[in-house]
């Protein structure tokens, strides 16, 4: 680098290394942190339009939102080029409950959740493999569902492999079940302590070690299990109108009549007549 030579060491020999070096000796080196906000702008993104009955729909499902998209709803954004007018949704492949809205004005980062999900109780965690099965499932059987709200009851069947909770984990007969169930807990648990924390959802570090895999188990049984029964139970109440009437108390008969009042004889028998009156 003889060409090259500084003005302030003309005679001197120096490397792309060396160079490096004393340019940190010389000026010194700022450490830049990046903000946590910065997870959201490194997911992938989609460009669409916010629909004003469903929201958004991303790869097959439908998010919303009826807190954090009213004002948007129908309407374009001030966005130019390529995607012109369109909104930017961030996608997280590893947790596909949710999406990410940023606010145009406060810039703040909200999650739009899945429109399928139960009112109440938890879904367990699914990621990008998951949806492309539940997807190709649905079609395969002809179901053409008004809302993601129809493919509830396909997706805790998929995850549980049709297995009964109780048996799991020691009954599931190939180790790639297994493997695939842990590895969507990790990526779930994973995406989880990515996120900037807020409020609703504290940070959690991501478990690690076979103990963690272990404990991943009982965690992942109970939530298929929950969301099942919380299915079931919606589905009830969607067809009945009104509760129905609780059973009497056992032993309730006995003591609204006295059991020692012998029967009232039966009037038929009577109309037809008994022996004697034959003769």
């Amino acid at each position: 680098m003889g060409e090259y030579a500084l003005i302030w060491d003309p005679d001197g020999s120096h490397s792309p290394n060396s160079l490096f070096a004393a340019s940190f000796a010389h000026t010194g080196f700022a450490m830049d942190i990046p903000s946590p906000e910065l997870f959201y702008e490194l997911l992938p993104a989609h460009y669409v339009r916010i629909d004003k009955r469903r929201g958004v729909k991303i790869r097959g499902l439908c998010y919303d939102d009826q807190g954090v998209l009213p004002d948007y709803r129908g309407e374009l954004s001030t966005r130019g080029g390529k995607h012109k007018g369109k909104w930017v949704i961030r996608r997280d492949p590893r947790d596909r409950r949710q999406v990410f809205f940023q606010d145009p004005i406060s810039h703040a980062w909200h999650p739009l959740p899945w429109t399928g999900m139960p009112p109440a109780g938890q879904m367990p965690a699914f990621g990008d493999a998951r949806v492309t099965e539940l997807l190709q499932k649905a079609n395969a059987a002809g179901l053409k569902p008004k809302s993601d709200s129809d493919l509830l009851p396909v997706l805790p069947e998929l995850i549980g492999s049709n297995i009964p909770v109780s048996q799991w984990p020691t009954q599931q007969k190939k180790k790639s079940q297994r493997t695939e169930h842990a590895r969507e807990m990790h990526q779930a648990q994973a995406a989880q302590a990515d996120r900037p924390a807020s409020p609703a959802e504290p940070a959690v570090a991501p478990a690690a070690g076979p103990e963690a895999k272990v404990l991943a188990w009982p965690e992942r049984a109970r939530q298929t299990r929950d969301a099942a029964a919380g299915e079931r139970r919606r589905r009830r109440e969607s067809t009945a109108t009104t509760a129905p009437a609780p059973p009497p108390a056992l032993g309730h008969s006995f003591r609204t009549r006295n059991v020692f009042v012998l029967p009232e004889e039966d009037k038929q028998e009577e109309d037809r007549g008994g022996p004697d009156d034959a003769r």
